[in-house]
């Protein structure tokens, strides 16, 4: 062993650079040799109390029950970009009409659509659906073994597919999502790429419980290690976190635009009048909606005025009690055949409030 810094440093940049990672993907050559030692031992320790933190209080979700490919697979899609409350209930329901791979690719795309209603974001059906379609009819049934033929699946990204390997199958490979990136760039006290971020995932994943590791990082930035005010005093990882609290905002993030948007109510012999969307729109491609119409009368007021957000505006809609134009397509919808079309999720809160739907525990 050298005794000199400097034989060290000599030495160290002898070290082929896929090497320098491997203390958790921090640089040897910034390290004496005995702190090397340190962070390893540091990872160690982040695992050790990680884990049993979320052995002890992780959420009861329904999705955890089961290491079966297609549950996993689902509950990871229905939960990108969604709350896990509005998730749960519309879980439950997807299962119970398509039970297996197979029944989801027996479906009518029209069938998929309705039942994913209220989640938003429907192009995840459409390649869940397209992805499914695959596994049964070229796959004979069966799925991918490893993060990178899940891959292969449409609609299939790499954290989507390290998610589904590692806690469905028990491959060794980290995740990262925006909690995991978040706890990973507190716990250095810096904003880093996030390909750096995912290797640093990598360093710190532990091999042997590589599923509960990765939930358990993902649960620790959903409810302790939050966007806004973290609860760091409940944080198992506390002593190790650099940052202990928000990170200094890089920049402001972009404001939402404001829009006004009109929609006729139109009613009659106990139907709705309903029309659909392109097949090319580029948001919710063939869903059902109200007619949208240019505004109300200036003697009447709108039957309800509500809320909405649609990527990046947020919406006032007004919502008439007027006939449809005669010019529009459409078809009339009693109210036993909405549950099964597949319509936007503004034009189900519309009928949910107009009482032509009921909403679900997850909608209400």
């Amino acid at each position: 062993m050298p005794g000199s810094g400097g034989q060290w440093r000599r030495l160290i940049g002898m070290v082929p650079s896929r090497v320098r990672f491997a203390c958790d993907r921090m640089r040897i050559s910034e390290m004496s040799p005995g702190r090397s030692i340190s962070v390893e031992f540091r990872a160690a320790d982040f695992r050790k109390k990680l884990l049993a933190w979320y052995d002890t209080n992780a959420r009861d979700l329904p999705w955890r029950k089961s290491r079966d490919p297609y549950r996993v697979w689902v509950s990871e899609i229905m939960l990108q970009q969604t709350r896990v409350a509005a998730v749960i209930e519309h879980y439950h329901e997807f299962l119970r009409r398509f039970p297996t791979v197979q029944k989801l690719a027996a479906a009518r795309k029209a069938s998929v659509l309705a039942a994913w209603s209220g989640l938003g974001y429907y192009r995840r059906a459409r390649m869940l659906h397209a992805a499914a379609r695959v596994i049964s009819r070229e796959r004979g049934g069966k799925f991918p073994k490893t993060a990178d033929t899940w891959r292969d699946l449409p609609g299939i990204g790499r954290y989507t597919a390290a998610a589904i390997a590692s806690i469905a199958l028990g491959e060794a490979v980290a995740v990262v999502d925006g909690n995991v990136e978040r706890v990973i760039q507190r716990l250095g006290g810096e904003r880093i790429s996030r390909e750096n971020v995912w290797r640093r995932a990598g360093a710190l994943l532990y091999r042997d419980r590589a599923g509960d590791f990765n939930q358990a990082m993902m649960e620790l930035g959903a409810t302790v290690c939050t966007p806004r005010a973290p609860v760091c005093l409940t944080c198992p990882v506390m002593e190790l976190c650099k940052t202990r609290g928000e990170l200094a905002a890089s920049k402001k993030a972009s404001k939402q635009r404001k829009g006004e948007i009109h929609y006729a109510l139109d009613c009659r012999n106990g139907a709705v009048f309903l029309t659909q969307r392109g097949s090319d729109e580029s948001l919710m491609a063939g869903m059902w909606e109200l007619p949208e119409i240019a505004g109300g009368t200036r003697d009447a007021e709108p039957v309800m005025t509500l809320r909405h957000s649609i990527t990046t505006t947020d919406y006032t809609v007004h919502v008439w009690a007027v006939p449809a134009s005669t010019k529009v397509a459409g078809e009339w919808y009693s109210a036993h055949r909405l549950p099964r079309t597949a319509i936007t999720g503004l034009a189900r809160k519309i009928l949910q409030k107009a009482r032509w739907l009921t909403a679900t525990p997850a909608q209400s």
